[in-house]
């Protein structure tokens, strides 16, 4: 191949530069001369060349214009060669101010020749570089084997996705043109590249074989990315995101930044907005107490209460490795000193009355909570020790030390609950809601659904499954889930909590239900592979407890419009404090005997609407 495998050694290219100096010196003055040299000029010649010569060297030696890898020349690269060559010009100009004092007022170089010089030696370092950078990438991959990229978006962040491709992978990739909404830029070009209106990406996609789409508008709406994603995946073209630049290494975007559109860009809303002054005035200078902080819920909590100034934040969570990655997390973040780790069980009401009274925190967040429905089937007595008891320990406490605002993190699972799971969270929600009647602490539940990539959610499984080339495995063919993103949805906890007076459910706005298999579907069209031919989908069956679809509200229930059109207050039954006290207690107290039909049994006693679904407990509705 022309170009050797490693580097061209760095004097070789200094002296290339330099005999391309002495050539536009010797063209300066031909063009200055129209190619007839007089013979007084070839007199002054022989010390205007060791002149111009001896300062384009030392100039380049001092500048070391020399030392980049020419097939990876950058714009950088031109800017330093222009400021050489300048300041090599400017000493050109004093010599000959200095000539004219002292040498019979006669300029040892001509004006002239100095401009002529000055812009063919620009000219041709740059030139150089940009050819044997053209070459190397042609020779390397021609343009017929290079793959077509079209570019979403004709802005300043589309014209850096564009050198960034030409500069990192500009061996594999052409970008075919760019595609903006803006009709003032259609029709124009962009560094020699065609700009296109939106409307006509279909039919581009359809003529030309196109390996990638890069979205690089950097605030583009979730419908619109959805949207070109899905026209995209028809046609087997790849769909790219350009990263915030807040995200750019030392402001600077390299192509391996560029990332696949995650499931999560889909299926994720618009960004909420929140009253940040509310939010403050609750969380600023006090002690925060999250629960379960190692969790996905809990520990995306920390992360967002942190932003509002707290006095302090207690992480509390029985799970000592993800603990542990949390506060590693925080500390590069600098944000240790206000972090205090706990490590803490729920269910030892002892060692939590401890973190009371030694942090007397003024807002809780309880986010601990057993979540997953087929190991709580079979576990009963596990999840009314921990969801139960531990939010009644966290509760009881709560209000004994004068906590403010005690938000509890709910599911939508407790609606209409079919599983043990669900039903244990609606006995939290009934207690909490009890309490509030006769303390001092506002209890506040927050009700939502699945939310995207928390550790246990069908994303991470589904990811994990098509790494390993399948097969996908989903319950039933029907079955559809509400979903939102971990952030949405604590910041969503944040809102409610800051507004809440006590007592209320907040349901969130889960936005439109999901077939789980088109999900399944989307997902390994993204990873580029074929349903049927890659890999396969696998039903499963319903597990025990689990249902077809899911709810927000109960039909009894309604619910009251907020300020916020995403936060609704649900209306739901009240209960007396001292019956349902009663009731929780005889519940507790079944976990010695450990015989989960009865456990589950009172459970339905507390709850009459928990009606078990593919479970073996169905058998306990029949009286």
């Amino acid at each position: 191949m022309f170009f050797p495998v490693g580097n061209t050694p760095r004097w070789i290219i200094y002296f290339i530069d330099i005999f391309i100096c002495l050539f536009t010196l010797v063209l300066a003055y031909l063009l200055r001369f129209n190619f007839s040299i007089p013979e007084v000029e070839y007199k002054t010649f022989s010390i205007v060349f060791p002149i111009v010569i001896g300062v384009r060297a030392l100039t380049f030696l001092i500048a070391r214009t020399y030392a980049g890898i020419i097939r990876y020349t950058s714009t950088k690269d031109a800017e330093r060669i222009f400021l050489t060559i300048t300041a090599g010009s400017m000493l050109f100009v004093i010599a000959n101010l200095i000539s004219y004092n002292s040498w019979n007022e006669r300029y040892i170089i001509p004006f002239s020749i100095i401009v002529i010089e000055f812009m063919a030696s620009t000219f041709g370092l740059i030139a150089f570089r940009i050819l044997v950078k053209i070459l190397y990438f042609e020779l390397k991959n021609p343009s017929r084997e290079k793959q077509y990229v079209l570019i979403y978006g004709a802005g300043e962040s589309g014209l850096i996705a564009k050198r960034t491709l030409d500069r990192d992978a500009g061996s594999k990739y052409k970008v075919l043109a760019f595609i903006d909404d803006d009709e003032k830029k259609v029709g124009k070009k962009l560094e020699g590249i065609r700009i296109e209106h939106s409307s006509k990406l279909e039919s581009i996609l359809q003529k030309e074989s196109i390996a990638h789409i890069i979205i690089s508008v950097q605030r583009l709406n979730k419908s619109k990315i959805a949207e070109i994603t899905d026209l995209c995946l028809h046609y087997n073209t790849k769909v790219l995101n350009v990263p915030p630049v807040t995200k750019w290494i030392n402001g600077e975007l390299s192509f391996k930044q560029i990332k696949k559109v995650r499931i999560e860009d889909l299926l994720g809303r618009e960004p909420i907005k929140l009253d940040e002054n509310k939010i403050k005035q609750q969380l600023q200078n006090k002690v925060i107490l999250i629960t379960g902080a190692a969790g996905s819920i809990g520990s995306e909590i920390v992360r967002q209460v942190a932003h509002y100034n707290p006095k302090k934040i207690l992480m509390l969570d029985q799970a000592e490795s993800a603990l542990y990655e949390l506060e590693f997390e925080l500390q590069e973040k600098g944000l240790n000193k206000i972090c205090e780790t706990i490590i803490g069980d729920v269910r030892n009401y002892a060692r939590l009355e401890n973190v009371f009274k030694t942090f007397c925190p003024k807002v809780v967040f309880h986010a601990a909570a057993y979540k997953h429905v087929p190991l709580m089937e079979n576990n009963p007595s596990e999840s009314i020790i921990t969801n139960v008891l531990g939010t009644k320990n966290t509760a009881d406490l709560a209000s004994k030390y004068g906590v403010e605002t005690f938000v509890m993190i709910s599911t939508d699972k407790a609606v209409n609950p079919t599983n043990v799971m669900g039903a244990s969270k609606r006995i939290a929600e009934i207690y909490t809601q009890s309490l509030n009647e006769k303390s001092a602490t506002n209890f506040i539940t927050t009700r939502f659904g699945n939310v995207l990539g928390s550790n246990g959610s069908v994303i991470p499984l589904f990811k994990k499954q098509i790494e390993h080339g399948g097969p996908i495995t989903v319950t039933h063919p029907e079955v559809t889930r509400f979903f939102m993103t971990i952030p949405e949805a604590c910041q969503l906890v944040l809102e409610a909590g800051a507004m809440g007076r006590g007592g209320e459910i907040f349901v969130f706005d889960m936005g439109h239900s999901v077939k789980i298999i088109d999900l399944a579907k989307k997902m390994i069209r993204i990873s580029g592979l074929t349903l049927g031919k890659d890999i396969q989908i696998v039903y499963t069956g319903l597990r025990p407890g689990e249902k077809l679809y899911e709810e927000l509200l109960t039909d009894k229930e309604n619910t009251i419009p907020t300020h916020h059109p995403q936060i609704m207050i649900g209306k739901v039954q009240s209960y007396s404090f001292e019956e349902i006290s009663k009731e929780i207690e005889d519940l507790i107290a079944l976990f010695n005997q450990q015989n989960n039909m009865d456990i589950v049994g009172k459970m339905k006693k507390i709850v009459p609407e928990f009606k078990s679904k593919n479970s073996v407990y169905e058998k306990l509705d029949e009286y």
